[in-house]
């Protein structure tokens, strides 16, 4: 397997076409990272760093947007409207006839589709934009810098103006996905909320080190060797089973011999949708109780609210993962119809062996993806409670465990991210080699 990488990696890098995308890609990002340091005209960010760093949810979307939220630049949203949006839609082709005939419409129908995901997530933008500086100008103290307002009879038109910057943001972030996808390598959007997570990752070696080898003994050494070897393995572990697949083998009744193909079912069809699901729901209550000032110490129904929606908590705990088993098998019987897969074999003449076509084909698939969906959500269950479990353990402090994550939603992402370039980037430079060879 290692000499596999080897491989791999000097065919990737001795091709000079997709270095040249590589650095196109890299450029792209650095302008990318660049934005989340330029702040939003007319804003103090001394309160709302700290609002943000007390929210489970919007610690959550600053991590995604790069820190771009926590320096509430003209990219705090990034690119998740964009995302929120394609969930929506694709969802929406379910239920929704029109958008279904345009799915069915081919390419046509996949660029209409594609520019109702852009505008609904303009849409999105300017109302998650506006909702946030409500909510933070609530909670956060004076939002604005007075100094450069004349009156407060003006604050309507400053959040008018403000949450416009904060679209135009995020549809500039949409635009350098696009620049990606189609110049450099990967999938745009992907890459852009992989490389946010990544720029947060010195941050929590760097809490790791004051919190432990600021003064350093046997005791404090020892938990930071424990915590960066969690890490690793996490880390190791996940790769292994984002790659993890159960093969089908198929067969055509017009081909003789033992057949090589098979259709390919990943462990984690869903991937980390489920988990970005389910935080969502959770910490959407919660945001809104902090934003309108209400607080769990104060008891009543705030205090309950906490106990049944916080991930923190035993209820909430529990809650969260029947939520990732139920998002995962939703969007993995989406995303794989077994009808439809049993159909596209009866046409082309193939056929599961052992198996009629038609109803036990059906049958047969659906118990399949049954099964490995079934290990898949635990698998993600597992890897989303680490953080969790890991803050208990070793007593991290609120902050500190936003910071320090081991495992999680932004480790699945990243991994799975790196999985499917880096096999993107094999499969181009091997395309390449073979037209060289055969000189077009």
């Amino acid at each position: 397997m290692f000499r596999k990488f080897i491989n791999s990696f000097k065919l990737i890098f001795s091709n000079a076409s997709i270095l040249r995308k590589i650095a196109i890609t890299f450029a792209i990002l650095f302008v990318f990272k660049m934005g989340t340091f330029i702040t939003i005209p007319l804003i103090d960010t001394t309160a709302i760093d700290a609002s943000i760093k007390n929210n489970t949810f919007l610690g959550f979307l600053n991590t995604f947007s790069g820190g771009g939220l926590g320096n509430f630049s003209i990219l705090a949203l990034g690119i998740s409207p964009y995302i929120t949006s394609s969930i929506v839609i694709e969802m929406l082709n379910l239920v929704f006839p029109p958008l279904k005939e345009l799915a069915d419409q081919g390419e046509v129908g996949k660029q209409k589709i594609n520019k109702i995901i852009r505008y609904f997530a303009a849409f999105l933008a300017f109302v998650q934009a506006l909702a946030l500086i409500f909510g933070l100008s609530s909670t956060a103290g004076n939002l604005f810098d007075l100094r450069a307002l004349a009156n407060e009879a003006s604050y309507p038109f400053y959040y008018i103006y403000m949450s416009l910057v904060i679209t135009a943001g995020s549809c500039f972030t949409i635009w350098l996905a696009d620049l990606i996808t189609q110049y450099g390598v990967g999938n745009g959007s992907s890459l852009i909320i992989a490389a946010g997570i990544i720029t947060q990752i010195p941050a929590m070696f760097a809490t790791l080190n004051t919190k432990y080898l600021a003064t350093p003994n046997a005791g404090n050494i020892a938990c930071f060797v424990t915590i960066v070897l969690l890490y690793v393995l996490v880390v190791l572990g996940v790769v292994y089973l984002e790659a993890t697949v159960r093969n089908i083998p198929v067969q055509y009744a017009n081909r003789s011999g033992k057949s090589n193909s098979n259709i390919p079912m990943k462990l984690n069809s869903a991937s980390v949708i489920p988990v970005i699901f389910a935080s969502t729901i959770l910490s959407l209550p919660l945001t809104v109780l902090g934003l309108l000032g209400y607080s769990s110490s104060n008891g009543g129904a705030a205090y309950w609210l906490e106990q049944i929606f916080s991930t923190q908590k035993p209820i909430g705990i529990i809650i969260y993962v029947i939520l990732i088993y139920v998002f995962s098998f939703f969007y993995s019987f989406m995303q794989i119809n077994p009808q439809r897969m049993a159909e596209d074999l009866q046409n082309k003449n193939a056929f599961i062996p052992g198996y009629r076509p038609g109803e036990e084909t059906v049958n047969f698939i659906s118990r399949t993806l049954y099964k490995v969906t079934l290990l898949g959500a635990t698998y993600l269950a597992l890897v989303a409670l680490i953080p969790t479990i890991t803050a208990k353990i070793f007593s991290f402090t609120s902050q500190e465990a936003s910071v320090i994550t081991v495992g999680g939603t932004g480790l699945l992402i990243v991994v799975g991210v790196a999985v499917e370039t880096m096999k993107q980037l094999e499969s181009d430079a091997n395309e390449q080699t073979y037209s060289g060879f055969f000189g077009d």
